[in-house]
């Protein structure tokens, strides 16, 4: 290695980050010329999608015709890592570019999207984009009054962030999970309210699921309504495309951020999906249906940027929030790699990943290591912003000089931790750690990609170094987490 990972660290997560220069955004970068051509944004992710739950990645079953299209015309990073083994911290990663232990985000349904915090929603609002966020939000409750999903209850303050506190224009959203057909409702007296059921027939009997939608403030949409029926990825896709034909129509750059429920449990299809998977258990043909459902909404998603003339100048990316639920006799599959959700080994946070934009990339595929973790400084960057305008750590990186190939190698290291588990990984090595005994694994990456040798006994050095390199950064992100970032 050029360089060793603690130098690496030291030099870029451990810069005097205090509240007296902070700063949000570098004044002089609102006063530089705009790019003459801003790319409309669109991140689409889905949720607890396996690496090898689609057709371009070697499924045989799970029929993703549109995703396989869009494979062939995007750049495909096959590794690409979600910033987190569950939900809610890799979420907060795409719109801050930061590690969610930064922000207080450390698992699903615990913490908050601070409003200190400078999202990718405020620092293209400076642009002039419009901003919309479909689906699910998982970065905070949405009501202070209403009983809501996991967390949303008449008097919590505390787990309050909605999309309308950080510059969001248009929303549609859920706190957290729902059913994948008919979300606002489950069957009674049959099928399993955790793992999914066959779609709800008319006049059937039924109950509310809890978890509503909201259109903003106190704006829950009614059950019964007709927007709220059938496939829920077309039901997110209905409320997405409006609001990007009224960007278009009305020249304003867009950030659209799509985020599917599919295939979180509940998974639930329809009739015309689940008959294409006939020969396989009810769970298994609701799971692969509701994917096949949603890769038609992408299909639809390109087809209407194709429409609309924009697609060349839209950055579309796709990709996963970790790695797929249950256990390996589950339908969802993490391919050739160790673990599945809530695991820091390869199968929980190596997802797919890919992004389609036509005017800056050639399709192909990369090994170049990248996540979610960099999409926020990727499209800053994109935006017009210029280099190091916010002055607070960041673990993402730009991702252009890849595009234009002039990056060959990540870097600093990719940082993982979650209440367990600690990661750091470089181009080749990831070393990988239990909180609970703090004994380093080491695996080679290149060679070894399900990591089924440990190389620790062997690199003792190196595994000294990059475990020192991971403490130091933990002790940076708590360090952020006290609030030292924020002016």
């Amino acid at each position: 290695m050029k360089r060793s990972f603690l130098a690496l660290f030291i030099s870029i997560f451990c810069i005097s980050a205090s509240a007296q220069d902070a700063e949000k955004v570098d004044s002089e970068s609102e006063e530089k010329a705009e790019l003459p051509s801003r790319p409309n944004v669109v991140l689409i992710m889905c949720d607890d999608l396996g690496w090898g739950d689609v057709g371009y990645n070697g499924n045989e079953i799970i029929q993703t015709p549109h995703l396989d299209e869009m494979s062939r015309n995007s750049l495909r990073f096959n590794r690409f890592y979600a910033a987190a083994p569950v939900c809610s911290p890799t979420r907060g990663s795409v719109i801050t570019g930061r590690h969610p232990f930064r922000y207080g985000i450390y698992s699903a349904n615990k913490g908050r999207m601070k409003e200190e915090e400078f999202t990718l929603y405020e620092a293209l609002k400076t642009k002039g984009y419009r901003t919309g966020h479909f689906g699910k939000w998982h970065l905070g409750t949405l009501t202070t009054q209403t009983k809501d999903a996991n967390r949303g209850n008449p008097g919590n303050i505390k787990d309050y962030s909605a999309p309308w506190h950080h510059e969001v224009d248009q929303c549609f959203v859920t706190e957290s999970k729902v059913p994948t057909y008919d979300p606002m409702y489950y069957p009674t007296g049959r099928g399993s309210k955790r793992l999914g059921w066959f779609a709800l027939k008319p006049g059937e009997a039924k109950q509310f699921y809890g978890t509503y939608y909201w259109e903003g403030e106190n704006k829950p949409v009614p059950i019964d309504d007709p927007r709220l029926k059938g496939d829920n990825s077309k039901v997110i896709m209905d409320a997405a495309l409006p609001f990007m034909e009224e960007s278009v129509e009305a020249e304003k750059p867009f950030l659209s951020i799509i985020w599917f429920h599919a295939p979180h449990l509940p998974v639930v299809a329809g009739p015309e999906h689940t008959k294409l998977y006939s020969q396989y258990t009810e769970f298994e043909a609701n799971y692969y249906g509701c994917i096949t459902a949603l890769d038609e909404q992408v299909g639809r998603l390109r087809k209407a940027l194709r429409e609309w003339k924009v697609e060349e100048n839209t950055m579309v990316f796709f990709c996963s929030d970790n790695g797929p639920e249950g256990n390996i006799r589950d339908p969802g599959s993490a391919g050739p790699y160790r673990g599945r959700k809530r695991s820091l080994y390869e199968g929980g946070i190596r997802v797919p990943g890919m992004l389609e934009w036509p005017a800056k990339l050639r399709s192909g595929q990369t090994d170049f290591p990248t996540g979610t973790i960099d999409y926020f400084p990727t499209i800053l960057a994109a935006a017009g912003f210029p280099p190091d305008s916010l002055r607070r750590p960041m673990d993402g990186i730009d991702l252009n000089p890849l595009f234009e190939e002039k990056m060959h190698e990540r870097p600093m290291p990719l940082a993982f931790q979650d209440e367990f588990q600690g990661v750091i990984s470089d181009n080749r090595y990831k070393a990988y750690v239990t909180k609970r005994t703090g004994i380093w694994e080491l695996y080679d990456l290149i060679d070894d990609p399900g990591e089924t040798k440990n190389l620790a006994s062997r690199m003792p050095n190196l595994v000294a170094t990059m475990s020192q390199a991971w403490e130091s950064w933990v002790k940076n992100c708590a360090n952020s987490d006290r609030g030292a970032d924020y002016k």
